[in-house]
């Protein structure tokens, strides 16, 4: 007989007595004590709802006024009132088949008993799963382990189990079933949730430590993700008998892959590690990079996010970084010179100009007074006396624009309270023999005189 004509008969022959015990399960139903235990929890059912729709508001309230609380205890307490209807729903059915223990027979009580531990067990994993943070994670674990429980508490686990294992495929020499698929979701499931835990933990101990550089906390914290990450991943196939040898072959494959086709993927990430092991950049640095100047945002593994004064992001390729020049403002220091250039006029006296502009630019809060100003001349114009005032900044997130504007009005409140007079070009015009000249509709006709 061939593997999968077995396969299918066994399928069959576990489904066929599956249904079985549901028909027996059904028909136990009809017998007296059994009704009158359905008929119990679904009045503990309903009891539940309302005395739950009734509490639920008052705990509300009650959370509210908790304003001290930590944010731990306030998420507990925002948990258990969207649960209140089955809170309360677990401990009536808990109470009933206590009080029917000790009044009847423990029998008489087996299908609350059953209801009671199904509801409590849901309780805790709805809890439990609210830890996780990823969304589709949450629901997976939460749905998987609702079945799970269910199908222990109904001591169906067996024949499910050999149902899902007999649902097999062959794929070389690795048989493949729906048994081992769904231990692998599992399992690899609860291994990145326990990887994210620790991930996010280490985390904020690395970024908390000021020892490290920033971009050597950011290294830290990329390199422990793909480690924990990666390790969940292999550890959970391993554990469910997944052979391993053959991801060799894939991944030679996977490496003429990216050879070929994701060239800049893969420059982009070489190149981010590079930044981040040479400390060229790091988040907080203010660089320049053609047209773009801008803080470092943070530190990607494709990318590099740059926010500008203006309130836009750009996402630049490590690449660019690597190969193009760029002026990092605040790579070994903070500090920063900045250069203006003015002219006075020939009447001026050149000497007191440059005390008046070095005063001026101290007067600009943001300008360093340990870096005095400096003020030279630097050529005598057509109409006036070239200079070229330097000043240093420490604080060059702030903008650059905006301090050289300040200090460019500073230089001329002090200049026109020296009567020191900012020169502007003359022109001459010279009108032709013969033309006319329209001033106000009225022309005026040079002559050759």
């Amino acid at each position: 007989m061939e593997p999968q004509e077995r396969t299918a008969e066994v399928a069959q022959e576990i489904a066929i007595g599956l249904w079985a015990e549901a028909q027996l399960f059904l028909e136990s139903l009809l017998r007296p004590w059994n009704a009158y235990q359905v008929l119990i929890a679904l009045g503990l059912f309903v009891l539940a709802r309302l005395l739950g729709r009734i509490l639920a508001a008052r705990w509300d309230s009650w959370l509210r006024s908790r304003e001290n609380w930590p944010m731990w205890r306030k998420r507990i307490g925002v948990l258990l009132r969207n649960r209140m209807g089955l809170v309360i729903f677990v401990v009536l059915s808990w109470a009933t088949v206590f009080a029917m223990r000790e009044l009847t027979w423990p029998s008489r009580s087996y299908l609350i008993a059953v209801a009671a531990q199904l509801s409590l067990a849901w309780l805790l994993i709805a809890m439990i799963s609210r830890l996780i943070g990823n969304a589709f994670l949450r629901g997976l674990v939460r749905y998987t382990g609702w079945t799970w429980v269910t199908l222990s508490i109904l001591g169906l686990t067996e024949s499910t189990r050999t149902l899902l294992d007999s649902m097999a495929m062959s794929v070389g020499e690795t048989r493949l079933s729906v048994w081992m698929v769904v231990q692998a979701i599992v399992i690899i499931g609860v291994l990145f949730f326990l990887a994210r835990f620790a991930s996010v933990s280490t985390a904020g101990r690395i970024r908390r430590n000021d020892d490290i550089s920033p971009s050597m906390q950011v290294l830290a914290v990329k390199f422990l993700q793909i480690l924990l990450y990666g390790a969940a991943f292999f550890i959970g196939l391993r554990a469910v008998g997944v052979d391993l040898t053959g991801l060799a072959v894939l991944s030679g494959a996977i490496g003429v892959g990216l050879g070929f086709g994701l060239q800049k993927v893969v420059s982009n990430l070489v190149s981010g590690v590079i930044i981040l092991l040479d400390k060229s950049i790091k988040p907080g640095d203010v660089i320049s990079l053609g047209e773009t100047f801008g803080w470092i945002n943070s530190l990607g593994a494709r990318y590099v996010s740059v926010v500008t004064r203006d309130g836009k992001e750009y996402l630049i390729p490590n690449e660019d970084l690597i190969t193009s020049q760029v002026v990092n403002w605040s790579h070994s220091d903070e500090f920063v010179r900045l250069d203006i250039f003015f002219g006075t006029s020939y009447d001026s006296d050149p000497h007191e100009v440059r005390k008046l502009a070095v005063e001026a630019a101290k007067s600009v809060p943001r300008v360093i007074g340990s870096k005095s100003p400096v003020c030279h001349v630097v050529g005598f114009g057509d109409s006036s006396v070239d200079f070229i005032l330097r000043f240093w900044i420490s604080d060059a997130t702030a903008g650059l624009t905006n301090v050289r504007g300040a200090v460019f009005l500073a230089l001329w409140d002090a200049l026109r309270a020296a009567n020191v007079s900012i020169p502007f070009p003359q022109r001459e015009v010279r009108m032709l023999k013969g033309s006319n000249l329209d001033v106000s509709g009225a022309q005026i006709a040079v002559s050759e005189d």
